[in-house]
């Protein structure tokens, strides 16, 4: 489980978040939508450790990211804008990850045929088109084979049938007991892919709860975003 729990976050004198709470649920997907500049990437930063709060906690499986004793084997992750040396093969940059975190090496091969790049692994990363350089992102997330994903925008750049893999995967991964937090700027593909969603407006949280109560009398996922966040952006 994710509990996040009175969260703040300052950079300066802006203010990225502003006692933010919410809890991500295993057995879920629970979608994170907010405009940009609303929060969603500080509140990530924080969880993961890249950044630290200036109130709250973020918490997962009740500890401190940087707590976590082995992180990728309770927690995958891909940030938006996060990527390996392009100078490295694919299988390199997985296979350093896997050993800082004593995965067996028998997992890179595994998660690379699982994304679909057991083809180009030892190609270099500079090589790779942006939506097998997102595949890769997402099997760096999946090498321990966490019991919680957190994703920054994993469909970005992907063609139709990566979407549609990606969809089916979470849903799947969710359905098994595990956690997903997925962030994205996809109305269309958040609808049909999210059970529970948190909007996100101004560094405060507009709204949590299933993704049916978040629609009801909207048209659309789309429709309900922009009546919650009325325009409204963080910092």
């Amino acid at each position: 489980m994710i509990e996040v729990s009175r969260l703040s976050k300052r950079y300066g004198q802006k203010v990225a978040v502003n006692d933010v709470s919410f809890t991500v649920e295993p057995g879920r997907v629970t979608g994170f939508l907010g405009p940009n500049g609303a929060g969603k990437s500080t509140t990530l930063r924080v969880l993961l450790g890249l950044d630290h709060p200036d109130g709250g906690t973020a918490l997962i499986d009740g500890r401190r990211y940087r707590d976590l004793r082995h992180p990728l084997r309770t927690v995958g992750a891909l940030l938006d804008g996060a990527g390996p040396v392009p100078e490295r093969r694919a299988i390199d940059h997985l296979t350093w990850i896997a050993q800082s975190n004593r995965i067996p090496r028998r997992r890179v091969r595994e998660v690379l045929e699982l994304v679909g790049l057991s083809d180009a692994a030892r190609q270099r990363v500079k090589g790779y088109s942006l939506g097998m350089a997102q595949r890769l992102g997402i099997a760096a997330a999946l090498l321990g084979d966490p019991e919680i994903l957190v994703l920054d925008e994993p469909v970005n750049g992907l063609d139709p049938d990566g979407i549609r893999w990606v969809r089916n995967f979470l849903r799947e991964y969710a359905a098994s007991g595990r956690t997903v937090l997925l962030s994205s700027h996809l109305m269309t593909e958040m609808a049909d892919t999210a059970d529970d969603a948190i909007v996100i407006a101004g560094g405060r949280i507009v709204a949590h709860g299933p993704l049916g109560d978040i629609t009801a009398g909207h048209p659309s996922l789309e429709a309900a975003f922009f009546a919650l966040t009325g325009g409204r952006v963080g910092w």
